[in-house]
């Protein structure tokens, strides 16, 4: 028995098969717009040509330091170019990128590093004193390289902190060579980056990314943000959160432009919008809130419309309005660190901006359709792996299969199986199945507050109290309750200047909601955020219970 002729002296050699990297996309960039602004700093300005050369320095410079292939390279770093640098140079070098969130608590990030067992550390100055403390507790000591920003704002809310390391990243850069041979990865389903999702205690959940999926997403991001030739790209996102949903290398695609920028202020964005002709950037519903809520001495007048990602729960009608008054076009995503970022967008139909404003908002509120890079997105019973039917009211886990869904979980072989079971990744969010083939995301597993037996979704009563024009931000979680076992309760920051009873507040959700779902009790002051703008509910389900 002969193999088929189509099995048969047709084997993957050098000339037809290279493992996808999205190294390449910078690479190409390079190679055909090397005098195309790459990155803008403050005053500095650096072209595709000098960012490919300084990651391949870096590269050599941390190969001549000791890293090999699979080691940990730890980074601190806020969107600087530096931060860029590390997304190309480290994976150039063989090693793996672990981005870390700016905001953790020495003890988190000790933790981190002695997990990734890491061989070299870059820490901004802004964070040397968090992470001297936790170098103090760590077990593993790496090479500590401090990265100090020349465009440091002269105005900056936080001073500079010591030098902690026994390197200078500009002179480590320098000391490396340009023309340094990197080779790609081995393989595509090489290691490529790690990030941590949130809890770090007792499961270390540190998510593990290979070169094929950021290879992908780079498409995908272009596709999904609808990308033109050199789109102009502001960093509001912080490039530690999924290393920046892959935007750091998608950039590459279209030689795009990179507007680095430390701290989210309204009017950095406004001068940065206007001043470099942006035309994307992605963020958290605060960093929307930020921009449309900013003084009018803040403000800046431009002529495109801008396109702005944004993702977690879909933005309430005003805040919509709000930014398409002020120049964006706002795109609906969603996705987790364990799917790279954004995996899933809310594709929209020309035909639906006929509809009313009911119907209309009813399709913003919906997570969408799969990225093109992913395979696999359904709504199933996590019992029996089963699809839910398609009529938008069965509750389902929401599930991911693809090329852009994580490796596993570093060193935790047990989260790991668990997250795969039966062949899909399970996102421990619940949603829907609509007829159109969207998904609509109705609670986090551990968010729907069981009310007398009834379902409530916390996601329901929070859009019904982002109707009230004296809402800026609100989150509603699970009280315990001796007669009905749990019933809503609301946390409520008020617009700046706005003044509301909780009285009020319950009455307006009455006129929206089933009775048994509208909050009991209605608690006044600032949110807990996350680094990238996230509501804290553990923090406030902490506070719940100290209400008695």
């Amino acid at each position: 028995m002969h193999g088929h002729a189509y099995e048969t002296d047709l084997d993957r050699n050098p000339a037809n098969f290279q493992p996808l990297t999205p190294i390449d996309h910078l690479r190409r960039a390079a190679y055909v717009h090397p005098d195309h602004v790459a990155v803008i700093h403050g005053n500095a300005r650096m072209d595709y040509r000098t960012f490919f050369e300084r990651s391949r320095r870096l590269a050599s410079a941390l190969v001549k330091a000791g890293v090999k292939r699979f080691d940990t390279v730890s980074v601190v770093l806020s969107n600087t170019p530096a931060m860029l640098e590390a997304h190309h140079g480290v994976p150039m070098s063989g090693g793996v990128l672990h981005s870390i969130n700016t905001r953790l608590d020495a003890a988190v990030v000790a933790f981190q590093l002695d997990h990734a067992e890491t061989k070299v550390l870059i820490v901004d100055r802004e964070f040397s004193a968090v992470v001297a403390e936790a170098l103090a507790k760590a077990t593993v000591s790496p090479m500590v390289i401090d990265y100090d920003d020349l465009e440091y704002p002269a105005d900056a809310p936080f001073a500079k902190g010591e030098r902690i390391g026994t390197a200078d990243y500009e002179a480590f850069v320098e000391s490396g060579d340009p023309d340094f041979e990197w080779a790609g990865p081995e393989d595509e389903w090489d290691s490529l980056s790690l990030n941590y999702t949130s809890g770090t205690t007792g499961n270390p959940k540190g998510v593990v990314y290979h070169h094929r999926g950021a290879a992908l997403m780079g498409y995908s991001n272009v596709i999904a943000s609808g990308m033109g030739k050199h789109p102009v790209y502001l960093w509001t996102l912080p490039m530690f959160h999924c290393n920046g949903w892959c935007f750091p290398w998608t950039l590459g695609v279209l030689a795009g432009t990179h507007v680095c920028l430390r701290w989210v202020r309204a009017r950095a964005m406004y001068d940065a919008i206007a001043d470099h002709g942006v035309t994307h950037l992605c963020g958290a519903p605060i960093v929307m809130s930020t921009l449309i809520n900013a003084d009018e001495a803040d403000r800046r007048e431009f002529p495109q419309t801008v396109s702005f990602n944004t993702a977690a729960a879909p933005p309430p009608e005003q805040v919509l309005s709000g930014m398409a008054e002020a120049g964006f076009e706002v795109v609906h995503l969603y996705g987790l660190t364990e799917t790279y970022g954004p995996a899933v967008v809310n594709e929209w139909k020309s035909d639906w901006n006929e509809l009313d404003a009911d119907a209309r908002t009813t399709r913003k509120a919906r997570q969408g359709v799969r990225y093109n890079a992913l395979e696999g997105l359904a709504v199933i019973d996590p019992e029996t792996m089963q699809h839910v039917p398609s009529d938008g009211e069965t509750l389902g886990e929401v599930m991911f299969r693809g090329n852009i869904v994580m490796k596993g979980y570093l060193k935790n072989r047990a989260a790991t199986d668990e997250a795969f079971a039966g062949g899909w990744f399970h996102s421990g969010d619940l949603g829907v199945m609509h007829p159109d083939g969207y998904i609509q995301l109705k609670d986090r597993s551990k968010d729907i507050i069981i009310s007398g037996g009834e379902n409530i979704s916390s996601i329901e009563v929070e859009d019904a109290l982002y109707r009230h024009p004296a809402v800026a931000a609100v989150a509603v979680v699970a009280r315990p309750d001796e007669k009905w076992g749990e019933t809503p309760c609301a946390f409520v920051e008020l617009k700046s200047g706005r003044q509301v009873s909780e009285e009020e507040l319950i009455e307006h959700c009455r006129k929206l909601l089933a009775r048994f779902k509208c909050p009991r009790s209605v608690q006044f002051g600032e949110l807990p955020k996350t680094s990238t703008g996230k509501i804290q509910k553990f923090v406030l389900r902490g506070r719940v219970k100290s209400l008695g």
